[in-house]
C-alpha cells in the first residue's frame, strides 16, 4: 500500500569474507596503492610536525642538500619519480624562496636547481622529524630486512616495467 516492498533477507557468509580478505592479502597488486597511500599520509602528518612542507618539498630539500645543485632530471631519478611532477613542483619552491633553477651553461635544455638558505632553513627544521620516522622503520625492521625488502621492490619495478605484450599470450592479444 504505497510502502516500499520488504527486501528479502540476504545473508552473508562471513567465512567467505574471511577466506577473501585472505587472499586479498597475498594480491600484491590492490596492496601496493593502500602502502603508498598510507606511507604518504603519515610522511605529511611527520612534515606538518616539521615545519609544514609537502613531501615534494621534503625529498627535493633532503636530495640538494645531500648532494648539492642537480638538474631536474637528477632529481627525478633519486626520487624515482616522474620527471613532469617534480617541474611543476620546482617553481612553486621557487617561488616560496627555498630553491632557485637557472639553465645549464653547457646543456641549454637542462635545468639545474640548488637549495637557497631559506630552503636549507626548511630542510634543517624537518630533517630530525624525518629522521625519527625513519628510526622508527629501523625499530620495526632490521637493516637487513630493509634492504631485501628494497630487493624485493626493485625486482617487481622491473617486472612492472616489462611491456604488457611480452607477458600476455598471443591468443589473448586478438
Amino acid at each position: 500500500m504505497g510502502g516500499k516492498p520488504m527486501a528479502a533477507e540476504v545473508k552473508i557468509d562471513a567465512k567467505q569474507v574471511r577466506s577473501r580478505m585472505e587472499r586479498e592479502g597475498l594480491n600484491i597488486f590492490s596492496r601496493l596503492p593502500a602502502v603508498y597511500a598510507a606511507s604518504r599520509r603519515q610522511g605529511q602528518r611527520f612534515l606538518q610536525i616539521g615545519g609544514g612542507i609537502s613531501i615534494v618539498e621534503w625529498r627535493t630539500l633532503w636530495d640538494l642538500h645531500e648532494a648539492g645543485p642537480m638538474t631536474i632530471r637528477d632529481l627525478s631519478s633519486i626520487q624515482r619519480s616522474d620527471h613532469s611532477l617534480l617541474s611543476r613542483a620546482l617553481p612553486d619552491m621557487r617561488d616560496k624562496g627555498y630553491v632557485t633553477m637557472h639553465r645549464d651553461s653547457r646543456d641549454g635544455r637542462q635545468t639545474i636547481v640548488q637549495i637557497t638558505d631559506k630552503g636549507r632553513a626548511a630542510y634543517e627544521r624537518a630533517a630530525p622529524i624525518m629522521a625519527r620516522r625513519r628510526a622508527a622503520l629501523r625499530e620495526r625492521f632490521s637493516e637487513e630486512e630493509i634492504r631485501t625488502l628494497a630487493g624485493f621492490l626493485d625486482r617487481l619495478e622491473d617486472f612492472l616495467r616489462i611491456p604488457v605484450e611480452q607477458i600476455i599470450d598471443k591468443e589473448v592479444q586478438k
